[in-house]
């Protein structure tokens, strides 16, 4: 009979360590992955494989928010899972059938933007929600109490007002906050609701040892992109100088021939700039070149990208923009910047701060970042001979 027992003993315990093992190696391969970028897109990427990957913690699907202390609030920014039962094992097939491991998803994602592209992403993106609303968020629970909640089908239903668990629609649901250095920078949300499998204490464990390296990872990420920005900033706008304009337009145009979809770009130069400089000098002048900025990055759209080409020109690259489409945004900003009250504006020949606009559409108007360039200056050219304040096609 003791025989027995410690026999018994010894296969628990074989099987914990063989679990264990299991477990380092995952957290070991998330870990390693998280190390070999600083792009933050793909360290949530990566985060989210290691919790929803078969080869991983096996969660049918995740969301990762970050938390916006600036403004109070909790932001969707990437989420991994089908959006029906169908669109799973379709998903899950191939990944059988081609033998995908972690490594095999992680590249994936470096080289295509499926999932950016996902209906289940785009609507996660969208998910913003108060951090100071903890009784009827539980996001925000998380956040201020920094702990992990697993919210069943009885507690769920106290939540039901929440934006996050109406769209999610589950039964059950595993909320882990992220931290650094004892502060909460995110939070990763985890389902089962294809499988309904129950969510157990390992996986909460597993859960929160991996959420402990994504804090730092994502911490390092954020550091690093805000190095990035004030090295490629321009130091009077802060929009994105002339260099680093040329290497964001040269990216946008390989995603857009590998998407095949169009991009545009918008050439925008101050109409009778030097009299304004002239006669109140070039303090002055600086002053609206950086009102003209603000303006420019708050009427163009979050994916848009507002540049300061030099001078009083400045340029937006319009990702997924075709010319009318792009023609209509160049009106709308040129019309709001003309109803605009600028300081000292009676200097101008008009008594107005106008801009004139010029627009290049890839794959239209060539397929090089040259041609666009060359292009949109051209129109530009055009709709100062026709007059200024006008916007022309190329």
């Amino acid at each position: 009979m003791l025989d027995l027992t410690i026999m018994e003993d010894l296969h628990k315990l074989k099987n914990e360590l063989e679990r264990t093992k299991i477990e380092l190696k995952i957290l070991y391969e998330i870990s390693n992955a998280m190390r070999t970028t600083l792009k933050l897109d793909e360290i949530l990427y990566i985060i989210l494989t290691g919790v929803t990957a078969h080869t991983g913690l096996g969660f049918n699907r995740a969301i990762l928010f970050l938390v916006n202390e600036k403004e109070q609030l909790i932001e969707g920014k990437m989420g991994i899972g089908p959006e029906s039962g169908e669109e799973a094992n379709i998903a899950w097939t191939k990944i059988e059938e081609e033998k995908m491991d972690l490594e095999d998803l992680i590249n994936a994602f470096k080289n295509s933007n499926e999932i950016l592209e996902s209906g289940f992403n785009r609507q996660v993106r969208n998910l913003k929600v108060s951090m100071l609303d903890k009784t009827e968020n539980p996001l925000s629970l998380a956040v201020l109490e920094g702990m992990p909640l697993h919210l069943t089908e009885q507690t769920i239903a106290k939540y039901q007002s929440s934006p996050v668990i109406k769209r999610l629609a589950s039964q059950e649901l595993l909320i882990i906050p992220l931290k650094a250095k004892d502060r909460v920078n995110g939070i990763i949300v985890a389902d089962n609701f294809i499988t309904n499998d129950p969510i157990t204490k390992d996986d909460i464990r597993m859960l929160t040892m991996l959420a402990n390296q994504a804090g730092l990872a994502i911490e390092n990420s954020q550091l690093f992109e805000l190095t990035v920005e004030r090295a490629h900033s321009d130091y009077l706008t802060n929009l994105w100088n002339h260099g680093y304009f040329q290497l964001l337009l040269q990216t946008e145009l390989e995603k857009a021939k590998a998407t095949k979809s169009p991009l545009t770009l918008i050439m925008v130069d101050i109409d009778d700039f030097k009299i304004y400089n002239d006669t109140l000098g070039h303090q002055a002048g600086d002053k609206i070149l950086k009102t003209l900025a603000s303006l420019l990055r708050n009427q163009s759209r979050k994916m848009d990208l507002v540049c300061r080409y030099g001078g009083e020109e400045f340029t937006i690259i319009l990702p997924h923009t075709d010319k009318k489409e792009a023609f209509l945004i160049a009106e709308r900003i040129r019309m709001d910047i003309q109803k605009y009250p600028f300081l000292n504006e009676e200097i101008f020949p008009h008594k107005q701060l106008t801009v004139s606009l010029g627009i290049a559409t890839f794959p239209e108007n060539g397929t090089l970042a040259a041609d666009l360039i060359t292009t949109s200056d051209q129109s530009l050219y055009q709709a100062k001979k026709q007059g200024k304040n006008n916007t022309c096609c190329g």
